[in-house]
């Protein structure tokens, strides 16, 4: 086909833009609604950041989830049971090709086709993209962008950077490839991101002679375990999310620090810095080995970078370190570069974010759906699949949309919250996309589970209870999961929880619970 030749797709084909987890969970709940879903994937494998093959994938040898197995799943598929609580990447990425599979999405993925041009087209969108077999444009009536947030590794600017003269160089995190090319060496890793500690836990237990973190702001830090449990299960509960409703910002903040200082202490009991204020201003982190390693003497945590002068880091507390090597761990810039001008400026587009209603639409731009493009602090799995049906469903039915007007005052919310935090809880996002798909179970339906859903773990199964593709399965899955690592093994409240409960009573729309 010519570079000339546009091809109309039929009305139910729905372009999908990314094959990682939230193209295949957006193609497998089009295809519930009715709709075909064709999905563009650049890399020759699907998968997305699992896929260590993908130009965009910052995954390295060894790494594992840091969400459990059952919060790093789809509600259709669980993982093979025996599996490990936390999963490697290759394991990862044959999950998401099973699911692929079983939910009959191998005939809709169109791999080694990289999206070039994403623009209006009349009252539909114009898709052009190339592949070994040339260029093809294509319009479709609906479009679901899926490409994620992490796309360009984000790198800051420090005088000398670029004169850096250690013999193993500066980079992102995104290319790291394992321990063992820092063994013996001096490396400084730079941030507070999952990534950032979990990779330099992996270079200070493989051998480097000397490790140092420097942060801007030291976060609080959470182990992947809490006695035995998933921290995911304890943290990110459906309590959690409602209180919301009814207390504070500020005694939420106060809450939670007290919450993370009672499970896993504060970074200044290990030998690393006391955040400054709460842990809705400082920040959270997740890694099981860092802390213990700072306690041990095995890394540093140090102020950020001065400026760098040849092999040398200075610091801003006055020292500094000789270097071998700079690992930055400091997070990714957002790029749609195949995005046009007009609607990069309508969603508001720049480095760190988007202008949407609910992470999702824009009221300006009928038939166009994103999904993934938030910061999501927890796990992503059981967000994106509710993100995804969610979406389907208003491709499906536009109606299913609130009024216009309650579309402009989300964007509006959404901008202003640019100069805030920027980070989505996953309670809080998983409770708002349920809702919106009519899938967020009643707790006075569900008697004998009440206590696993208020406080076992937001489990993908919990939102298969009831509405729209209820699983018949799913109670028991849901009590099983809950009870899995022994945190909610009866149905019976303890005294904590009992108070927690009464206060939701506060709020209208759990009066049941």
């Amino acid at each position: 086909m010519s570079d000339t030749s546009i091809l109309t797709m039929p009305d139910n084909r729905v372009a999908v833009i990314g094959a990682g987890p939230a193209g295949l969970a957006a193609g497998r709940w089009l295809i519930a609604a009715g709709l075909e879903p064709v999905i563009f994937e650049a890399s020759a494998r699907l998968g997305g950041q699992w896929n260590p093959a993908a130009a965009t994938s910052a995954t390295w040898p060894g790494m594992r989830t840091n969400t459990s197995r059952v919060m790093t799943a789809f509600s259709d598929l669980d993982h093979a049971p025996g599996s490990h609580t936390y999963l490697r990447q290759e394991e990862m990425l044959d999950y998401l090709e099973r699911y692929a599979l079983s939910s009959g999405l191998m005939p809709h993925l169109r791999l080694k086709t990289r999206v070039e041009r994403l623009e209006r087209a009349g009252a539909c969108w114009l898709v052009r993209s190339g592949s070994d077999a040339g260029s093809r444009v294509e319009v479709f009536s609906r479009v679901v962008v899926a490409t994620g947030r992490q796309a360009l590794p984000d790198v800051p600017d420090i005088a000398g950077l670029e004169g850096f003269t250690g013999s193993l160089g500066a980079a992102h995190t995104a290319q790291y490839a394992g321990a063992e090319r820092y063994r013996g060496r001096t490396v400084v890793v730079a941030g507070c991101s999952v990534s950032a500690l979990e990779i330099a836990t992996d270079i200070a237990q493989g051998g480097a002679a000397r490790v140092v973190v420097t942060n801007r702001r030291q976060r609080y830090v959470l182990p992947k375990l809490i006695a035995g449990v998933p921290t995911d299960h304890v943290m990110f509960n459906r309590a959690a999310a409602l209180m919301e409703r009814v207390l504070p910002p500020e005694m939420l903040a106060e809450g939670l620090t007290m919450k993370i200082r009672q499970l896993a202490g504060s970074p200044g009991q290990f030998g690393a810095p006391e955040p400054s204020g709460n842990a809705f201003a400082a920040g959270i982190s997740q890694s099981q080995g860092f802390l213990p390693a700072v306690a041990e003497g095995r890394i540093e945590v140090r102020p950020w970078m001065e400026r760098i002068e040849g092999q040398t880091v200075h610091l801003r507390d006055g020292s500094g370190v000789r270097a071998d090597a700079i690992l930055f761990g400091t997070g990714y810039r957002m790029s749609m570069p195949w995005l046009c001008e007009k609607l990069a400026g309508a969603i508001g587009l720049d480095a760190y974010g988007v202008d949407l209603f609910d992470h999702t639409f824009h009221p300006d731009l009928p038939g166009l759906a994103f999904l993934g493009l938030f910061d999501l602090v927890g796990p992503a799995f059981p967000v994106l699949e509710l993100q995804a049906r969610w979406a389907a469903l208003c491709l499906r039915e536009p109606a299913a949309l609130p009024p216009r007007e309650a579309m402009l005052a989300g964007v509006s919310r959404s901008r202003a919250t640019r100069s805030g935090p920027v980070s989505l809880p996953m309670h809080a996002a998983a409770l708002v996309f349920a809702r919106h798909a009519g899938v967020e179970p009643d707790l006075a339906r569900w008697p004998q589970l009440k206590r696993a859903l208020l406080f076992g773990p937001l489990s993908p199964a919990s939102f298969r209870l009831q509405g729209p593709h209820a699983l018949a399965d799913a109670a028991a899955r849901v009590e099983a999961q809950a009870a899995e690592f022994g945190a909610i093994a009866s149905p019976d409240f303890t005294a904590e929880e009992l108070a927690i409960r009464d206060l939701l009573a506060l709020d209208p729309l759990q009066a049941a619970v």
